[in-house]
């Protein structure tokens, strides 16, 4: 008896402690708020500010209901043990366990504490020097991409996409719907090198390939990246429409460059002229908060011009031959069965990163 009910108290001190490093009591403040103001059927005058809000209670309730059900089991548990009752007491004890033990899986939400890392995330994927080889390798890529967020259930939504003449991509844009889905992926951003034998050479020679992967937060948020309009240039051009090249032309495409750092985001993807410029600034202030990070500037403000070192940060390496080897140059982290990394199982790399970066 007197041992289970310390097993309780170990495990109620460690809650406590959790409970208060996440801030859950904010959290709730918050939610409450949230479902009082999305409540309100005036919020739906301003549809942007309503889908933000509704999007922002929606990762909120998903983030606090496992600790709300477990602070709950925890007491209900005390008052099970506080009745002495010796069968019960023999079911309180593979509770306790159980709980326990989803104590220590809840706690890896420690590891997602940054401001963005429980939203939605933008994912592009560049293909590096190198014509089809480099650009196959991108698609690859690409795939394995698409393959993790199905295995998380995350939603996909296509922003940008452009192929290659005679294989893979060039570019692919997409975003990220689901929990943590920043905090997971942000470790993925960086370059990824592809040795091979080359499927794309006659003499089938072993071949090196890199591909540029960029991660960053959704940034709906106007006030969270102030972005001034003196330092936009927006330009509207022709885009085609779905049905292929040269058909359905408009002028909806827009390309919007930030002129102190010299940063470009194009897109054409969205319906409406409206739609692709709105997008096109989400992406914009995900772009700035990344070199803001990479330059440790105080602020957006503080940018400097020019091209970040982006290129020359190569994250992991994906041997196909003459061996079978994924290694991350950052955690050493390796794995022999490259074909199951390829297909969506980089959840261990991603955990490495994760543990590292504590």
């Amino acid at each position: 008896m007197e041992s289970i009910q310390k097993r309780l108290r170990d495990l109620s001190a460690k809650l406590a402690d959790t409970w208060q490093k996440l801030q859950l009591d904010q959290k709730l403040a918050r939610l409450e708020e949230l479902e009082q103001i999305t409540a309100d059927p005036e919020l739906w005058k301003d549809p942007q500010r309503a889908q933000n809000l509704h999007r922002e209670l929606s990762q909120l309730t998903n983030s606090v209901q496992p600790w709300r059900l477990l602070k709950t089991q925890v007491a209900d548990l005390d008052e099970i043990i506080t009745l002495g009752d010796n069968e019960l007491i023999t079911e309180a004890e593979r509770q306790i366990e159980i709980l326990e033990q989803n104590l220590e899986e809840l706690k890896k939400e420690l590891r997602f504490t940054g401001e963005f890392d429980a939203g939605d995330a933008i994912l592009r994927i560049t293909a590096g020097v190198g014509g089809v080889e480099a650009m196959d390798w991108a698609s690859m890529l690409e795939r394995m991409y698409l393959r993790f967020a199905e295995n998380k259930d995350f939603k996909v939504t296509c922003l940008e996409r452009s192929a290659g003449e005679e294989a893979g991509i060039k570019t692919a844009v997409y975003e990220i719907h689901g929990q943590n889905a920043y905090g997971l992926l942000k470790s993925e951003h960086g370059v990824h090198r592809l040795v091979r034998l080359s499927p794309f050479n006659a003499d089938n020679l072993r071949q090196t390939s890199f591909a540029l992967v960029e991660v960053l937060p959704v940034v709906s948020d106007n006030e969270k990246v102030k972005i001034e309009d003196k330092d936009l240039r927006i330009d509207v051009y022709h885009a085609g429409g779905h049905g292929g090249q040269s058909v359905n032309t408009t002028n909806s495409a827009v390309r919007i460059t930030h002129l102190p750092t010299n940063t470009v985001v194009a897109i054409q993807n969205e319906r409406s002229q409206l739609q692709n410029k709105e997008k096109a600034m989400e992406i914009l202030r995900g772009k700035l908060l990344q070199l803001q990070q990479e330059q440790n500037a105080e602020s957006i403000n503080k940018l400097r011009a020019g091209e970040s070192a982006k290129w020359g940060q190569q994250i992991r390496n994906y041997v196909l031959q003459p061996y079978k080897l994924v290694k991350d140059t950052r955690t050493k982290h390796e794995s022999k069965d490259p074909d199951a990394v390829l297909d969506g199982k980089i959840d261990e790399f991603i955990e490495a990163f994760l543990d590292i970066a504590r």
